[in-house]
């Protein structure tokens, strides 16, 4: 569109001078073409070309409209106001290329000097001309400046917001995956579960119907007898209802925040519901001292990991059974780490296997039984907290998980207070 209004401005042009004029034609063909294959060229060249061509194009159009002013009459004629009116066509036209205004601006002042040089002017009037077209100049490429700035600042805000964005959406996707991990465990602890809740479930109807029948049977009523069976009743439904609570509070989608805690309760709680799927192990070996240093964890993520690897222990030996089963939960204090040692006395990784047991998706499970993301996603949120997961096989046969973190700042500030008694202790 640009170009055709360039080339049909020669009829303008012969108008004005009252003949058609060839150098006027050249110029506004020279002009058009140029636009054209500046156009062309910006679809398929590098980004790094951008600029150079802009300004290559400033330099040309500029250069065009000084030739139309001068064989318009020069400084007099009616389309020097194009000079100084150029640069700030360039800053609305190319707000990002800054270069280009400056290039457009120096090359219309150099212009100017040389058409009130040839010319008849007066300094006055020279001086006037040239100071319009300098301040015009200068006042486009400052706008130009602070288009630049402000488009800046609105890529980095975008950039900034997209980046954010990102990071939500990426929060938000581990989020749901460790909760999707948590219910596949909590389908896996399902058996074990309904085991739980049967035994106690299946007095405690006994006792109801023992009470309903000797209430509408029985004359006169032993009330020893029917307190103690009330007190097996009331023990059988808190017992139902710590199952739910425990399992309830496990897979719950509350957000929590990383504090102190004692490996020892991270332990505990991970065993209370370890304990539902690890009832065909034949020893369940548990040495985690309460007095360990504490540990800077989201204590229930803690306890996802640790069940995770209890369970995974107790299939292992579920699906390869070995006289006298075992499963050993350790935790023990080393220089400035707290290590806890999940093993058991099964037949170990197989060496294609422990090379590859934390990438996603990989199992040697049934897909009833594993997911494949629990190991990765176990790695994921012990590193989240500065520690470390390895896997192993224990010298004696069977496999070895090793999870280690790094001691509470508090734990470390106090280190230094230590007696040398404490100090043989913490060795031993």
């Amino acid at each position: 569109m640009l170009c055709a209004v360039v080339l049909a401005f020669w009829g303008v042009d012969a108008l004005y001078l009252g003949r058609f004029s060839s150098w006027m034609l050249g110029v506004r063909v020279v002009w058009a073409v140029s636009l054209l294959v500046y156009t062309y060229l910006l679809r398929g060249v590098p980004l790094s070309w951008v600029g150079p061509l802009t300004d290559l194009n400033a330099l040309i159009s500029t250069a065009c409209v000084l030739g139309l002013t001068v064989e318009m009459g020069g400084v007099g004629g009616p389309y020097f106001i194009m000079v100084p009116a150029l640069p700030l066509a360039i800053t609305l036209i190319y707000r990002r290329h800054v270069r280009s205004v400056i290039v457009c601006g120096g090359v219309g002042i150099a212009g100017t000097l040389l058409l009130l040089w040839r010319g008849s002017h007066t300094p006055t009037q020279a001086l006037t001309w040239l100071s319009v077209v300098v301040g015009i100049a200068l006042l486009a490429a400052y706008f130009a400046h602070q288009t630049f700035q402000v488009q800046r600042a609105e890529q980095q805000a975008r950039i900034e917001r997209a980046r954010r964005e990102s990071l939500e959406a990426l929060a938000f996707s581990e989020h749901r995956r460790a909760q999707s991990e948590k219910l596949a465990i909590v389908g896996r602890l399902a058996s074990g579960v309904a085991h739980e809740i049967n035994n106690p479930l299946a007095y405690v109807g006994s006792n109801v119907n023992f009470v309903h029948t000797e209430l509408l049977e029985a004359r006169e009523l032993d009330r020893e007898e029917l307190a103690e069976v009330l007190a097996e009743t009331r023990l059988g439904l808190q017992h139902i209802q710590q199952i739910v609570s425990d399992l309830r509070g496990f897979a719950r989608m509350d957000a929590n925040e990383p504090m102190a805690c004692s490996l020892a309760d991270v332990a505990a709680d991970a065993l209370k519901l370890a304990s539902l799927r690890l009832k065909h192990v034949s020893f369940l070996h548990v040495d985690v001292p309460a007095d360990l240093p504490e540990i800077f964890v989201v204590r229930q993520r803690l306890v996802q990991v640790v069940l995770n690897l209890l369970i995974n222990a107790g299939d292992v030996l579920e699906s390869h059974p070995v006289p006298g089963s075992e499963v050993r939960l350790i935790g023990r204090a080393e220089q400035e780490r707290v290590v806890l040692l999940v093993e058991d006395n099964g037949p170990g990784f197989a060496p294609q296997v422990l090379s590859r047991l934390f990438e996603a998706f990989f199992t040697t499970k049934s897909p009833d039984k594993g997911t494949g993301l629990g190991l990765t996603l176990s790695r994921e949120l012990v590193e989240q907290f500065g520690g470390a997961l390895s896997a192993s096989n224990r010298p004696e046969g069977g496999a070895r998980l090793r999870i280690e973190f790094p001691l509470h700042r508090a734990e470390r500030s106090e280190e230094p207070s230590r007696g040398p008694e404490d100090s043989e202790r913490g060795a031993a």
